[in-house]
């Protein structure tokens, strides 16, 4: 499952009128793990934006049921993006 929100655009310092780079926010969850949450919000990152560059962590946590047993690892990802002129 995946949840998404941009931030601002981010321009390179002396980039002015060139294609600049763009963050996007990434929530994404899995019941298996952190990295397959991971994988997860990176691949629909990359099947949604154009010019995908690189990705980091933020924010990581877990849902816990009410046998006290982890049932979701969720990641939130900052995705950096190239923008098209």
């Amino acid at each position: 499952m995946l949840y998404c929100r941009r931030s601002p655009a981010c321009r390179s310092e002396g980039n002015e009128g060139k294609a600049g780079s763009r963050i996007t926010e990434i929530k994404a969850w899995s019941p298996t793990s952190f990295d397959d949450a991971v994988r997860e919000g990176v691949a629909r990152a990359v099947k949604t934006l154009k010019n995908v560059k690189s990705a980091w962590v933020q924010n990581q946590d877990v849902r816990v049921d009410e046998n006290g047993n982890i049932s979701e690892y969720r990641v939130q990802l900052k995705v950096t993006f190239i923008l098209e002129d």
